[in-house]
């Protein structure tokens, strides 16, 4: 049977499991309009995910066909994955930040091809031995389907500081990029339904969560040479959600959670710990992939899977822009692939 919760004030929360990941599952939202009901994210693309939805929609006392509209908190599988098949079955709107529908986009257009050779290429650059690349270059007949190639591609997008169109609520978004470029946190601007001091309610996605540091890597075009800061978006994001000080936390994985401005000092003092950690190992040059090597991560990293790996070398080029941005590090001239080491203050610190 599918776990439900009424957080009272015409919102719930169903679980829809993501199949074969830690997280367990994703926390999908629904929220009553004077249209219909509105869902905050969907869940995996997957049969037990749908049949999780479905029967967690009728233990809400709706249905997928009632639904009229899907908000998208950010464009990953376990958020977005059952948008198109909510739309096919009840004919309801899904709303995105107009930066992950590029993505999205961008997604569908792509060949498979192109993408593995893209991450070829970004692994080669970033330092990573030979037999990490080398399943990137089998042939496409002996490759997987990569999840989330073909995601569905959203028909309204959402406007950072707008309401959105829900007849009877008062939702406004906040664009909190970092976890992915167009992430968005969205604040219910109504009396919290149990009087909690505070501004609101904020639906965070995966901005804010109660335990989990949120992954911050990198989304880019391949096509475009813009350096990104996605570590430096997500720590002013997180600022800016810490003064909005919500009365309640209604994030999209493990529990919701009061009292947003400690969580926001406990993450920022993270990163930083983080960022000046990363300099001591820096004292000797290294590539990204030697970098995330060294890193503190939730296991060995011996024990971390293939496609873990990628995420954590994406992690590591985070940090580093970031450190590069500060002045606090800098590439190493000549270097290939590219080295970065820690800059030396005139101080000696």
């Amino acid at each position: 049977m599918t776990a439900t919760f009424d957080h009272g004030g015409g919102v719930r929360s169903l679980r829809v499991p993501i199949p074969d990941n830690p997280l367990g599952h994703t926390l999908v939202y629904v929220v009553d309009t004077d249209r219909g009901p509105v869902l905050i994210d969907t869940g995996w693309d997957d049969p037990a995910s749908w049949d999780a939805l479905a029967s967690g929609l009728i233990a809400c006392g709706t249905s997928v066909d009632a639904l009229h509209g899907v908000v998208v908190t950010h464009h990953h599988p376990d958020h977005h994955g059952l948008s198109g098949k909510v739309r096919e079955a009840s004919g309801a709107w899904v709303a995105m930040h107009a930066a992950d529908a590029s993505i999205v986009r961008r997604t569908r257009e792509t060949r498979a091809e192109r993408w593995y050779t893209y991450m070829a290429d970004k692994l080669t650059a970033a330092g990573a031995p030979e037999e990490h690349i080398a399943p990137l270059r089998t042939p496409p007949a002996r490759r997987r389907t990569v999840p989330g190639l073909a995601p569905a591609l959203p028909d309204r997008e959402i406007v950072p500081g707008e309401f959105l169109d829900l007849p009877g609520r008062r939702l406004r978004a906040i664009w909190t990029p970092g976890h992915t470029p167009g992430h968005v946190c969205l604040h219910l601007e109504e009396e919290h339904p149990a009087q909690l001091p505070g501004h609101g309610r904020l639906f965070s996605g995966d901005h804010l969560l109660p335990e989990i540091t949120p992954h911050i890597g990198l989304y880019e075009d391949p096509d475009d040479a813009t350096v990104t800061d996605p570590l430096g978006d997500y720590l002013d994001s997180l600022e800016r959600v810490g003064r909005l000080a919500p009365a309640e936390i209604l994030p999209a994985h493990q529990y919701s959670f009061t009292d947003a401005p400690s969580r926001v000092t406990e993450l920022l003092t993270h990163h930083e710990d983080r960022l000046t950690g990363l300099l001591t190992l820096l004292a000797t040059p290294l590539t990204p992939w030697q970098l995330a090597e060294r890193m503190e991560w939730n296991r060995p990293w011996d024990q971390i899977p293939y496609g873990s790996r990628n995420i954590a070398v994406s992690e590591a080029e985070a940090h580093l822009r970031r450190l590069v941005k500060l002045g606090r590090a800098e590439a190493v001239t000549g270097s290939d692939p590219v080295t970065y080491v820690a800059v030396v203050s005139p101080t000696g610190t």
